[in-house]
């Protein structure tokens, strides 16, 4: 753990009026550098690293999904959760990916400080890099809680992001059918 952190929070219980030195809090500050480390890893993960050759020959060319990815991350204006889920497809050319890669991917971008239009681009460009797939598309819906616990306090709102590449992008009867699919998880 990057040995500053903890004083960092420290400074901050004070500068809120609170006293570290209280039962309550004598450990909080380490606790909570441990937390926002733990909560910030993907920055020391790489996409080679994440992904570990687990691309497989196929003669598949038809779309592949996976739904509901769930993702946790920080919103880098606020420093404040956004929680939901992704939904990934790609159009295999020849090679596919290993199922778990794809949430490993989606983890190691949502584990930084993040704005969720960012988070869309980056999941559906690393698919692309990976896979070299005829196209890629990616949903995600969350829940910021910088809209929910401050501010306009909305609670049941959600924001919706997508990025289309390759041939969900030019063709429209792609983009509908992967849209379709992951309507029916709902």
């Amino acid at each position: 753990m990057n040995p500053l952190l903890p004083n960092h929070y420290r400074e901050i219980l004070l500068g809120l009026g609170e006293d570290p030195e209280r039962e309550g809090l004598l450990d909080t500050p380490k606790r909570a550098a441990k937390a926002m480390q733990y909560l910030c890893n993907g920055y020391e993960k790489t996409l080679e690293e994440v992904v570990n050759g687990a691309l497989f020959s196929s003669d598949s060319d038809e779309m592949v999904i996976v739904k509901d990815v769930e993702l946790y991350s920080l919103c880098e204006h606020h420093l404040l959760p956004f929680i939901g889920k992704a939904h990934v497809a790609y159009i295999p050319t020849g090679k596919v990916l290993g199922l778990s890669k794809i949430a490993r991917i989606v983890d190691m971008y949502a584990r930084r400080l993040q704005i969720q239009e960012n988070l869309t681009r980056q999941i559906a460009s690393a698919i692309e890099e990976v896979t070299q797939a005829a196209g890629v598309a990616v949903v995600i819906e969350a829940q910021h809680m910088c809209m929910m616990m401050r501010g306009v306090e909305k609670q049941n709102s959600v924001m919706s992001t997508s990025v289309m590449l390759g041939a969900f992008r030019a063709s429209y009867n792609t983009r509908h059918e992967f849209l379709q699919l992951i309507a029916r998880s709902k």
